[in-house]
């Protein structure tokens, strides 16, 4: 199967690679030092949201809505978003959110798109789509597994005209940000339902009272400011019932089609930064001379530059596929591919970013070079919206009912 760039999408992506060549790749270092420094914890560089408005005026903005969302979809296919989203993810984890197309807000965005009252999408969609505000989602628990969703335990009890929350939550990834105004946290609200009916998602402001934050996480000793990874504690939080998310029950429903879409999209994010790690190799291999000649001359190095893009190249193919599978046939067509590139990508990333640092040598653990994040983006998401062995058996089970049927 063939996939075919069409001219619109070229030249958006043409204009794309051009801003990340004049605007982000020379900031990648600024940005390093800047969040680096703990002085500067959870804030957020004064040039970045130059970056946006710029990025905004050119049009490079909100470009992970699917065409399915108009008018607030820039009117790309899957197949489509998935080209930009390799090129924009070039400059680590912080460059997505140039162009408004960060997790966990486009997750959060495609909830309130899909399933939010007209009043929810106004009073926090559209903010959101406008980049003025930033959101989280509270769906990971400390005392149970939460790669099985049903698991959760948070409390949401109904006490007349509101809801009351109780419970705790962690990982909740951007939730430390000055500007993250609204979590979607998914709780335990009809414990007497079946299984995959006693779940809620529901809007909480984050100042709302009650809301603690028990601590900032560190994953690999980084706080990923300025959004970071949030452990909250909920006592008795209380917000309006027109605050529910499509109803009682449908917590369950809404993580999975959140999730779907999401994964798809954050492979291709891999398959881009594990793109630019295999050219900072080739170009670290051509410029480094070691015993009297440049290292791209090492056999050891030659295969390690193939092995990389031979697995980039396979991880790049296989999300397309994912994408074309949910354009043709939406989420439940694309399920196994859906798996398929969750349990790829972050792996290949990783493999691929711990060549580049041995070819980097001792530049290529430190923060001269998006490597070590790289590196640890990727172990990360490996964990992340489910670890590999989660995916692995769910496509296990698929494939054997596929072949057996």
């Amino acid at each position: 199967m063939g996939f075919e760039v069409s001219e619109k999408v070229q030249a958006l992506n043409a204009q794309l690679e051009a801003f990340m060549q004049e605007h982000v790749y020379p900031r990648e270092k600024d940005m390093r030092e800047f969040t680096l420094d703990q002085n500067n914890l959870w804030q957020t560089p004064p040039w970045f949201d130059e970056l946006r408005e710029l990025a905004k005026a050119q049009g490079l903005w909100n470009l992970f809505l699917p065409k399915e969302y108009a008018p607030w979809s820039p009117g790309l296919t899957n197949s489509e978003i998935a080209v930009v989203f390799e090129t924009m993810s070039k400059g680590g984890y912080w460059a997505s959110a140039i162009f408004n197309c960060n997790a966990p807000d486009r997750g959060n965005i495609e909830v309130l798109a899909k399933y939010g009252t007209p009043e929810q999408q106004k009073q926090w969609m559209e903010p959101l789509l406008a980049g003025d505000i930033r959101s989280a989602y509270a769906m990971t628990e400390p005392q149970v597994a939460s790669s099985d969703a049903t698991n959760m335990e948070l409390e949401i009890k109904r006490d007349g005209d509101e809801y009351v929350l109780n419970g705790r939550k962690w990982w909740t990834t951007g939730a430390m940000n000055p500007r993250c105004k609204v979590l979607l946290v998914m709780g335990k609200s009809n414990p007497e339902n079946p299984r995959h009916s006693q779940h809620s998602t529901i809007l909480v402001p984050r100042d709302a009272p009650g809301i603690k934050v028990v601590r900032a996480l560190r994953a690999f000793d980084s706080f990923h400011s300025p959004g970071g990874e949030a452990e909250f504690l909920f006592e008795n939080v209380r917000v309006p019932v027109s605050n529910m998310i499509k109803g009682e029950g449908c917590g369950f429903e809404i993580a999975q089609g959140r999730l779907g879409p999401g994964r798809f999209q954050y492979a291709m994010g891999l398959v881009g930064i594990a793109q630019r790690c295999l050219e900072l190799m080739c170009a670290r291999a051509e410029e480094r001379v070691a015993f009297g000649e440049k290292l791209i001359k090492k056999t050891s190095v030659q295969h390690e530059i193939a092995r990389s893009r031979c697995d980039v190249e396979q991880a790049r193919l296989l999300v397309l596929q994912a994408a074309d599978a949910m354009d043709k046939g939406g989420v439940k067509a694309a399920l196994p591919y859906i798996s398929m590139v969750k349990i790829v990508a972050p792996l290949m990333a990783q493999n691929v970013a711990d060549r580049a640092m041995q070819i980097y040598g001792g530049m290529g653990v430190c923060e001269d070079t998006l490597i070590p994040e790289a590196f640890t983006q990727a172990r990360f998401c490996r964990i992340a919206d489910g670890p590999d062995e989660v995916h692995m058996s769910q496509l296990g089970k698929l494939t054997a009912r596929e072949y057996n049927a």
